[in-house]
């Protein structure tokens, strides 16, 4: 919202040595977010003049057309001499009032001007135009003044070249700063100075005779203003001062009906729509729209309505889209002369709409359509619905004035029946949500001062008034007194956490899986933890998948991404497939987080109250309408796991890197994972490895990990044998035997027995594994497959597995009897559990 302070003073009689950065740290104090001060004039400098242009010649032989004219300045010269000066608009004539800056003025952005030899004339000075002045963007034409202004006159005043204007950043619940009313209103309440209300005006009652207006949606349109201005003129114009402060609020002027409806929209915050009388036929109508109409905006566009859509209505169909924007067929008409009698036409009669719209419905309409107006802004963030008589009243006083116009008697005005707000709130509320004590006639003339009523004591009845459809509840109130005592007289103090308490085992957990992954080079990429069906197809996954049972949002960020996410993989990939697009080959990313897997099961969810704390019972009612939320860890990798040099080539990742990176999770827990052969989408049917850990006694999946299929990558554009890792680590919680302990660092050496067991091919490693586990009892240390071997001197079917068995005791020195005891044993649970058979025995 841009607010110039020259007309923030016809509301507030501010000091008159107050600038524009005094009053943007009195609003910044209150709460508002003023970006910027813009100085409007800033270095210019005169004479800058009223001239009126007495001889026009044009100079031929130039490619563009070039114009030597004659302009009277009066006794601005000293001279009373007309001035001579080179001219290349063509929209003035002779007779015309212009503004003329004289040799020896200086320009905004430093111009100066000076008597200069051009097109082979001499021009004294320039007749300026509306961007060379600072005043707008246009560069079509010279500045043509009304006839009023007197030559010879200084210009910079009367245009209001010189200013200051406010450019503050509205924050949604805030919807009445959108205008200079409520800008006005925090000044006076900054400053303590009252406030002249623009809209405190004389309106008539509402009568029979009004414009016939029918409201069929009394909930989407709860109030509807309907004035009649005739006779007006068609030829006339928004005067200097009216498209100054439109220009100064950033908006464009138009014409002088439209011009008018804008400038009340400013002011008074409530958007307004003026119709062409005699291109309306019969009532107008508010309703929902029929699906599939169709409908032309002021903006030349044809759109499919919805059926949600709020349109206004005549006899002929929708004349406007309610609260966004106007429609084509009733638009103002310009002013055009008559080809054949030379008669101005254009429009005479208008019917002047101010009403209040619903804010859910013009927000989604204006969002449906990708069609955000000033008008739509205004309505989504909340409008004074009393305002809107006054805001009629204003707009028909004014075509009254400057177009000439007659206002008719009648004053069409549907009001749906309503009550105020009230709220009832503690007197030392605010006092125990700051940490202050303001005390109840504190808190009272602050919330009388933001335009509450309120009455009683101890507990204080508070009407909210018109135009805060903010405040909701006891915080909202306590929030404005706090604001308006200043945020910054706020004590700083830090609070006390209650002793005793720590991370949860939980939270450890977390933590000590994110510090092996990145001790293991792995590099964190947060995601947002939204999906959708379409990734969920690239990724292959069957119709019954429990990953598509997704939790949706009832307002996403996204209309491609409705659902919380039930893999960590997508979001991973994704940033993959992002870097490997952006140059970046040889990757190893890793993220933990929640996932959200819905059963169908779940109750809907209850609203707590706000006033006091819930009870057990409420907080487990809504934890119980929860989603299950899993904590998972996930890794993806692609390129190279180490990088060539002259050591040798590069080791591309492969199944068992990712395979690995489960076991450093499993680790950080104090799990020991077993791993096994399985097929899960979306990994390669024969790169996939299962990852169980013992809970209770039993097996149980923790997660997958391998090589993704190759359909998966070329469906999402994955670099060749990329490879993922996902596990679930609430499961190996359940799993660890408990807190992990510091390992013990034994001083006597280490016994190594190495051993090589054939088997049959269909033997997993992890079986022979946890055999010889088993039977090598207390004394082993580690374990390590190291050599896997296949070939036609161990026969059709068979594999050989070679480990590395490594032997300590905590108190003494092993001996070598010792060490192959125990290697033995190690040996001969392997036989008896998977048929093991020792290699070369």
């Amino acid at each position: 919202m841009r607010v110039p302070l020259s007309w923030l003073r016809e509301y507030v009689d501010l000091p008159a040595g107050e600038t524009g950065r005094d009053v943007q740290a009195k609003l910044v104090s209150a709460g508002l977010e003023v970006e910027t001060v813009e100085q409007l004039g800033a270095g210019l400098k005169g004479p800058l003049v009223v001239g009126r242009v007495l001889a026009i010649e044009t100079l031929e032989g130039f490619k563009k057309p070039i114009r030597y004219c004659q302009v009277d300045v009066g006794q601005a010269n000293g001279t009373g001499e007309p001035q001579n000066i080179i001219c290349g608009a063509i929209n003035f004539a002779v007779g015309d009032k212009v503004v003329v800056s004289l040799p020896g003025a200086v320009l905004p952005g430093g111009f100066a001007i000076s008597a200069r030899k051009t097109y082979g004339k001499v021009s004294e000075g320039m007749i300026c135009s509306a961007a060379e002045l600072g005043m707008s963007d246009d560069h079509e034409g010279i500045i043509v003044l009304p006839p009023e202004y007197e030559v010879g006159t200084d210009a910079i005043e009367p245009l209001e070249l010189v200013d200051e204007v406010l450019d503050i950043a509205v924050t949604p619940d805030r919807g009445y700063c959108l205008s200079l009313r409520g800008i006005a209103r925090e000044v006076a309440t900054a400053y303590g100075l009252p406030l002249r209300d623009p809209a405190l005006l004389d309106v008539p009652a509402p009568n029979a005779h009004g414009y016939p207006v029918q409201v069929a949606d009394r909930i989407g349109c709860d109030r509807f203003t309907a004035r009649t201005v005739t006779g007006l003129d068609p030829e006339a114009h928004s005067p200097i001062w009216l498209q100054r402060r439109l220009q100064k609020a950033g908006m464009r002027p138009v014409s002088l009906a439209v011009d008018i409806t804008n400038y009340v929209m400013l002011e008074l915050g409530q958007p307004l729509h003026a119709y062409d009388r005699s291109r309306v036929s019969g009532t107008i109508g508010v309703r929902r729209a029929e699906p599939g109409e169709k409908f032309t905006t002021l903006d030349g566009t044809k759109r499919v309505l919805d059926a949600e859509d709020l349109v206004i209505t005549d006899d002929n169909g929708p004349i406007g889209l309610a609260g966004v924007m106007g429609g084509a067929n009733t638009e103002i008409a310009d002013a055009q002369a008559d080809p054949e009698t030379g008669a101005v036409q254009g429009t005479t009669e208008v019917v002047v709409e101010a009403a209040h719209f619903d804010a859910v419905s013009i927000a989604r309409t204006a969002r449906r359509h990708k069609l955000s107006s000033e008008a739509s802004r205004r309505f989504e963030r909340g409008v004074d619905p009393e305002a809107a008589s006054a805001a009629a009243q204003r707009t028909v006083d004014l075509l009254v004035l400057l177009a000439g116009g007659t206002a008719e008697a009648g004053v069409t005005e549907i009001v749906a029946p309503s009550a105020p707000h009230t709220i009832t709130v503690a007197a030392d509320h605010p006092d125990k949500v700051a940490g202050l004590a303001y005390g109840r006639e504190t808190v009272v003339r602050r919330l009388q001062q933001v335009g509450c009523d309120v009455y009683g004591a101890d507990t204080l009845t508070v009407t909210v008034p018109s135009w805060r459809p903010d405040l909701r509840d006891p915080n909202d109130l306590a929030e404005e007194v706090i604001r308006l005592e200043g945020y910054e007289n706020l004590p700083s103090t830090l609070p006390r956490p209650p002793a005793g308490r720590g991370l949860t085992e939980r939270q450890r957990l977390h933590r000590r899986v994110g510090r092996a992954l990145a001790g293991a080079g792995y590099v964190e990429a947060l995601n947002y933890p939204f999906i959708g069906e379409e990734v969920l197809d690239q990724l292959g996954l069957a119709a019954d998948d429990p990953r598509r049972d997704m939790v949706r949002l009832v307002n996403p960020l996204s209309d491609a991404e409705p659902a919380l996410r039930t893999t960590m993989l997508p979001g991973l990939l994704a940033a993959l497939r992002r870097n490997d697009g952006r140059g970046t080959r040889d990757l190893a990313l890793f993220e933990t987080g929640l996932v959200f897997r819905a059963t169908g099961d779940e109750p809907p969810a209850i609203s707590l109250p706000v006033d006091h704390r819930p009870s057990d019972e409420e907080i487990a009612e809504l934890n119980a309408a929860l989603p299950s939320q899993p904590r998972r860890a996930a890794v993806v990798l692609a390129g190279a796991r180490e990088q060539s040099g002259w050591w040798g080539k590069d080791t591309p990742v492969s199944w068992a890197d990712a395979v690995e990176a489960g076991r450093i999770v499993a680790r950080a827990a104090g799990v020991e994972l077993i791993v096994r052969q399985d097929q899960q989408d979306p990994w390669h049917p024969g790169r996939c490895a299962a990852l169980l850990a013992v809970v209770d006694g039993q097996e149980i999946l923790v997660g997958n990990a391998g090589e993704l299929h190759p359909r998966v990558t070329k469906a999402l554009g994955l670099p060749e044998r990329t490879c993922a890792m996902e596990i679930e680590l609430d499961r190996l919680e359940r799993a660890a035997p408990g807190p992990v302990q510091a390992p013990h660092v034994s001083t006597f050496p280490v016994a190594t027995q190495d051993v090589a067991l054939v088997v049959d091919a269909s033997v997993a490693a992890a079986d022979v594994e946890a055999a010889l586990r088993a039977g090598a009892g207390e004394l082993l240390e580690s374990l390590r497959l190291f050599d896997v071997f296949t070939g036609e001197q161990l026969g059709e079917g068979k594999k050989s597995l070679a480990y590395a068995l490594r032997f300590r005791a905590p108190d003494r020195t092993l001996t070598a009897e010792d060490a192959s005891a125990a290697r033995d044993a190690a040996i001969a649970a392997a036989v008896e559990r998977t048929g093991a058979v020792l290699r070369g025995a």
